[in-house]
């Protein structure tokens, strides 16, 4: 802990920090700034993070409900954990969206975007792999991030934590009852009245200069509308079912007498996160800086620098991933086809149909919940369910999904679909050519694929007849043949193109050929008691 007039070595990397405690507050004051801010763009809203310390290990530190990484410092409590960390450790942190030294007005996003923005913080400060170390609230979403990108999680640190903020099966009246006490959380949040301190670290409430600071501290981390927004969300953040899938290293710290998050919750998340180590400290208070820090630091600094057994490091890269719907569905990433198992679910694959027949266009998550479970009705559960595909489709794609907490879209600036390529073609060859087959042809009873089927089928058709008609006109028949028995590929019963097929045979001097052809046209109008004309008659003047 840091003391008047104390000198302490800056752990960011800026020579030496003069510090002195506030005589009224008890906040540290320095000479020299803290770790610079950074931010991160991610998608409309720039997303403030530190980095500090130059240790073997890299720290990304998923935060709380919400907090301010700027006014953190001024505590000696909080600045004490921080040098700790940064010992043996590079360490970043970061503001969620809409809190703290984040941009303010920006939306708070539900569990689906936040686990984009942590990619986007990643990537601007230039991790590509980093330790996960995750406090409260935060466990869902780094759950969520590691089943996503496994490749970008070293190791999974979960502090007084769980899958879910919530039990599991809460009744109507007793989700009404929880809303009632985030409502009055929300009134007193930044006030003398808050229950932040007491609940939150019970062994620091004595101190009448921290649960001042604190007080203010929570006014600059939230405001009441984006803290009741925050709350909110905790009925929709459920990722339980994914937990059995990580593959990490992961430790579980939670206090046995915790108030705010019970730990069952953190027996839980070492019971079904295979190969998870669970420690229970003594205490309870839930903020892993108050109470014993240096037994539970000593912990995790062993398990990062000597416990994890780091995996090998592979190439930075984007990966190109090509999305095939025309004639079947298929998904290449880097040139290799997904097998089918990599998928995880039907559901998944469902998803990502959907998305790609969207075209880049917004897709509600009403109308997902009604693709994917037309017979379940509670929008809680099926939020929860959502994210879980959600991450199965990002961990096949390699990230190409936008998703916020009303709509889910394809990023098509990660992704190309032959959907696109086909739309984008400027003359009837390229589209020809681009055109493989009907789209999603194991989906012709979705509703929702029917548009875009018809669509692509009738720009199809129309481009290979005037096509078909100009090499007639040249006297490309085998071309014209070709063209022709494609558009009865996707329509027997076409006779323009019956005619087509049998006159370019004719023209072309395989008149055995042309009978045969004829007679196929026959059979298919026969059907329909439509008659033909005789093959007499279809040789051209």
């Amino acid at each position: 802990m840091t003391h008047p007039g104390q000198t302490v070595r800056s752990i960011a990397g800026h020579g030496i920090v003069r510090s002195r405690r506030h005589p009224l507050e008890g906040i540290v004051t320095t000479t020299q700034a803290i770790p610079p801010i950074h931010f991160a763009p991610a998608r409309g809203a720039r997303i403030a993070y530190q980095v500090f310390g130059d240790g073997p290990a890299t720290i990304v530190a998923i935060p709380p409900t919400a907090q301010n990484i700027e006014i953190a410092w001024e505590r000696p409590e909080i600045r004490r954990m921080f040098e700790r960390f940064a010992s043996f450790s590079r360490y970043l942190h970061f503001d969620k969206r809409g809190t703290g030294a984040s941009d303010r007005r920006s939306h708070i996003p539900g569990i689906d975007e936040r686990v984009e923005d942590l990619r986007a913080v990643m990537d601007h400060a230039e991790i590509e792999r980093a330790h996960l170390f995750v406090a409260s609230e935060g466990g869902p979403m780094a759950i969520l991030f590691a089943a996503t990108y496994p490749e970008r999680a070293e190791s999974l640190t979960l502090w007084g934590s769980g899958a879910s903020m919530l039990p599991r099966k809460l009744s109507e009246e007793e989700v009404a009852e929880q809303r009632e006490r985030h409502e009055r959380y929300a009134r007193v949040w930044g006030t003398p009245e808050s229950p932040v301190v007491d609940g939150f670290a019970p062994s620091l409430a004595g101190d009448q200069s921290f649960r001042s600071w604190h007080q203010r501290y929570e006014r600059q981390a939230a405001t009441t509308d984006s803290l009741l927004e925050l709350l909110e969300l905790t009925f929709e953040m459920d990722v339980r079912e994914v937990l059995p899938k990580l593959d990490l290293p992961t430790l579980v710290f939670h206090r046995t007498d915790d108030r705010i998050v019970p730990v069952a919750f953190g027996r839980e998340l070492a019971a079904k996160i295979p190969g998870a180590r669970l420690i229970e400290l003594e205490g309870n208070d839930h903020f892993p800086y108050a109470g014993d820090l240096d037994t539970w630091m000593t912990e995790m600094e062993r398990f990062l620098t000597g416990d994890v057994k780091l995996r090998p490091s592979q190439p930075s890269h984007s990966p190109m991933v090509r999305i095939t719907t025309l004639g079947r569905f298929a998904v290449e990433v880097d040139g290799s086809e997904v097998p089918r198992s990599a998928w995880g679910s039907r559901r998944a694959r469902q998803l990502c149909k959907r998305l790609v027949a969207a075209r880049g266009w917004p897709v509600t998550r009403d109308e997902l919940f009604e693709l994917l479970w037309p017979d379940e009705f509670d929008r809680r559960k099926l939020g929860a369910r959502l994210s879980v595909q959600l991450s199965a489709v990002r961990r096949v794609l390699g990230g190409g999904v936008i998703a916020d907490r009303q709509t889910v879209s394809l990023n098509l600036d990660e992704v190309t679909t032959d959907l696109e390529v086909f739309h984008n073609a400027r003359d009837d060859r390229t589209i020809v050519a681009a055109y493989t087959g009907d789209f999603l042809p194991d989906d012709v009873y979705e509703d929702w694929s029917a548009a875009t089927r018809n669509e692509v089928r009738s720009v199809f058709l129309l481009a290979a007849r005037r096509l078909a008609e100009q090499e007639m006109q040249n006297e490309r028949f085998g071309h014209a043949i070709d063209l022709g028995r494609r558009l009865l590929d996707v329509d027997r019963y076409d006779e323009s193109a019956h005619q087509l097929v049998v006159t370019a045979l004719l023209e072309s001097g395989e008149p055995g050929e042309a009978k045969r052809a004829h007679q196929a046209w026959a059979d298919a109008l026969d059907e329909l008691d439509i008659e033909i004309p005789p093959l007499s008659r279809l040789r051209r003047s």
